[in-house]
């Protein structure tokens, strides 16, 4: 309720709904006992007394209605605060940067898809019984002292084993919702895992071998689903027998009195119609509980991410890349054997085209994502140098004035749903025309790809419908169209043949002499031979020592001369 809106909102709806109803069923009752003892004391047809017909059943609709209002706000309550934490929680995941998120994006996939919607039978189910409880349940017990004290301390006295007996059965199954959504979390991870997968498996010829774990993960998840189902079995049958049997014992002391003459029909009447009311909102509230818990569970973890710090924002304008240079300073990050990158220093000035170059695991994605903000160093800094000379901490500029000025594309691009021609549309300058896309689809090798699926392709999420080559060559294009000054390409010929290569490399000459910034992220020779300057990354291990660590690193002011020149 603290952090979600909808929920606090629902809250109060339900809490007012939860009133009328209560009035509903009181006037219900009285209304019956009423028109019941004129009929079998007085002889009195209820056609009789017409308005109490009425009253009556105004009081059965206005009870269907804040019944039915009841449930149709829960669920748009659910569904509202579910989209809300769960685009805080992606949101959120995002802001905590690559290195924050790495080895649990399964983990995460799966606490803001199947977790977060736990949180529906919560809302929808107990929140409202434990509301009922709170305004029905002692009102009604107000009504029957006022009708029979009697009566009314029996049910005062026996009311209290419902809770007693749920928290007999919760102690059964204390920390059971938050191991299964710990084991679903586990069991979505290696799924996911598995899938992403397959195509290494499939290459290597061993797709055959899954099929036990996916069987051994279905099984987990089979017997972790019985046994809450076990368990909620088990205490709806436990609470609804309580529960009848207290209202039982009402009734036997009632018809008990009326045998012998020391109670009146109509109070009679009006308590047997309200004494179910009194235990019901608790015994639904025990057969929700378990159901609930799941849903808290996910709330919980969920919680528990958000209270992540994130790196706060910057507070000054980034300055205009166009004639800024970006630097890094003996930069070092910590990987799983050592630092990569270890003291990685370089400059990449405006209007070049800047290889950054290195073995395999060196750390050149790393540098850049510490050049975007994107990643806290654990030593060395990111700068943003202005002609003047003034030197920005890339953490000290606001994100969104820096980010408008870049264009990175990673190694698997992220696309948008749409058509190709929206995808394209999209990053382009306002009023840019038909000719201007059909140039850079020409310039980055997509032509072809038009030319067979047409303008109108449809594309799913992640640019589902292409092909991993033919996704990469979207991405060029849109790359090509953005008015950004400064173009991040990482390893942008990896998924291509040698005649698209061919393309990408004049794609790169093209934003060169168009005075736009790249930074390449590369392996491949031709990449490196079509660069400005080409700076070395290498990391480091713990067992090597510093100053051979510091002789191994890369990036100094003459190689940056060495590679100018060339």
């Amino acid at each position: 309720m603290r952090e979600v809106r909808a929920a606090r909102v629902h809250v109060l709806r339900t809490t007012a709904l939860g009133l009328v109803q209560a009035a509903a069923v009181i006037a219900t009752a009285l209304i019956l006992a009423h028109l019941g003892s004129d009929l079998l004391v007085h002889h009195r047809s209820p056609t009789d007394a017409p308005g109490l017909l009425v009253g009556l059943v105004l009081a059965l609709m206005v009870r269907a209605l804040a019944v039915l209002a009841e449930q149709r706000s829960a669920h748009r309550a659910a569904t509202d605060a579910i989209a809300d934490l769960r685009g805080r929680l992606v949101e959120h995941g995002a802001r905590l940067g690559p290195r924050a998120a790495a080895g649990r994006g399964a983990d995460l996939t799966t606490l803001a898809t199947t977790g977060v919607e736990n949180l529906r039978p919560y809302l929808v189910g107990y929140v409202p019984q434990l509301l009922l409880s709170a305004t029905v349940t002692p009102l009604v017990l107000v009504t029957i002292l006022w009708q029979d004290p009697l009566s009314a301390l029996v049910a005062a006295v026996t009311l209290p084993l419902v809770p007693l007996f749920m928290i007999l059965i919760g102690k059964l199954t204390v920390g059971r919702s938050e191991r299964l959504l710990a084991d679903t979390r586990s069991l979505w991870a290696q799924m996911l895992d598995l899938v992403e997968g397959l195509p290494t498996l499939r290459a290597l010829g061993r797709q055959k071998g899954p099929e036990t774990m996916v069987r051994d993960l279905g099984e987990r998840h089979r017997s972790s689903t019985m046994g809450t189902l076990r368990f909620a079995f088990l205490s709806s049958m436990v609470l609804e027998l309580l529960a009848t049997l207290c209202v039982a014992l009402v009734a036997v002391e009632i018809g008990m009195r009326l045998v012998y003459g020391q109670m009146e029909l109509a109070p009679a009447i009006a308590v047997l119609v309200l004494v179910p009311e009194v235990y019901l909102p608790l015994r639904q509230v025990g057969a929700q509980f378990h159901a609930s818990t799941d849903g808290v569970a996910a709330v919980s973890a969920s919680l528990d991410v958000l209270a992540e710090p994130v790196p706060a924002d910057g507070t000054v304008d980034c300055p205009d890349l166009r004639t800024s240079t970006l630097r890094l300073v003996d930069v070092s990050v910590r990987s799983r054997d050592g630092l990569a990158p270890h003291r990685a220093s370089l400059e990449i000035r405006p209007g070049t085209v800047h290889a950054i170059a290195g073995p395999s695991g060196s750390g050149k994605t790393t540098a850049v994502q510490v050049l975007l903000g994107l990643l806290e160093p654990d030593d060395g800094r990111a700068e943003v140098v202005t002609t003047d000379g003034s030197v920005h901490d890339v953490r000290s500029v606001r994100r969104q004035s820096f980010y408008t000025q870049l264009v990175h594309l990673p190694q698997r691009p992220v696309l948008p749903l749409g058509t190709i021609r929206s995808v394209l549309a999209e990053v382009a300058p306002e009023g840019t025309g038909q000719e201007a896309l059909e140039e850079a689809a020409r310039a980055a090798g997509l032509d072809d790809v038009v030319a067979t699926r047409g303008w109108e392709a449809p594309l799913g999420r992640g640019g589902n419908g292409l092909s991993l080559g033919e996704r990469q060559r979207l991405a060029l294009a849109r790359a090509l169209l953005s008015p950004a000054p400064v173009v991040i390409l990482d390893e942008p010929t990896a998924h291509l043949d040698g005649a698209s290569e061919e393309r990408v490399l004049e794609l790169v000459r093209s934003l060169h002499s168009a005075g736009r910034t790249v930074v390449l992220i590369a392996h491949r020779s031709p990449l490196l031979e079509v660069a400005d300057v080409v700076s070395e990354i290498a990391p480091t291990t713990e067992e090597e020592s510093a100053p051979a660590a510091l002789g191994s690193s890369v990036g100094t002011s003459a190689e940056v001369e060495a590679g100018e020149s060339r």
